[in-house]
């Protein structure tokens, strides 16, 4: 029959592993902590914009103009207008997209209900190129004309609330990209 540990060894123990997987964690991670807001571009315009990263939002918004429904060869597409302050030049990005409709998103605030389209997108934050969902509404009286909810989040690393910008954008051609996984509903 084997002995068994005392208590205080198994704590001592997992106080130990608890330990060193933190420091690896800490480790893997060092460059991957943003702040409450970043500054992020989307792609491919290189358009830098400041964004909120909001825990509270599951899905990521992003500030649109005449937003029109159409089909498009038996497709629903979504046709809108970026209008964006770049803040690295200070000029106005201004820029009409057509792009599939990937999902529809029904929201409830204190406002009532809104029914949003959602496209899929690409942001570069740090130095990675990430391919998510983007609900598309009017965010022009908001502070952020970004707001990256937690199906970005999730994809990110660590977020630390009490600091903003603690990542620059500088992705190019050879940036990762994280592409958008539809599995992750």
């Amino acid at each position: 029959m084997l002995p068994f540990p005392s208590c205080r060894r198994l704590a001592a123990l997992g106080i130990i592993l608890g330990a060193l997987a933190m420091s690896s964690l800490a480790a893997a991670d060092a460059d991957k902590v943003f702040g409450w807001v970043e500054k992020a571009t989307l792609e491919p315009w290189d358009v830098e914009v400041k964004a909120k990263l909001d825990s509270g939002a599951l899905t990521s918004s992003l500030d649109a103009r005449d937003i029109e429904l159409f089909a498009k060869e038996g497709e629903e597409w979504v046709r809108f207008r970026l209008k964006l302050e770049d803040e690295a030049s200070g000029e106005v990005f201004s820029e009409r997209l057509e792009l599939p409709l990937y999902r529809d998103l029904r929201v409830r605030g204190a406002g009532g209900r809104d029914e949003r389209p959602v496209v899929l997108m690409k942001v570069c934050l740090g130095d990675t190129v990430y391919e998510e969902q983007f609900s598309l509404r009017d965010r022009e009286e908001m502070n952020y004309p970004l707001l990256l909810g937690r199906r970005t989040l999730g994809h990110l690393g660590l977020l630390n609330v009490r600091e903003t910008f603690l990542t620059e954008p500088d992705c190019d051609e050879e940036s990762p990209v994280v592409a958008h996984d539809p599995n992750e509903e």
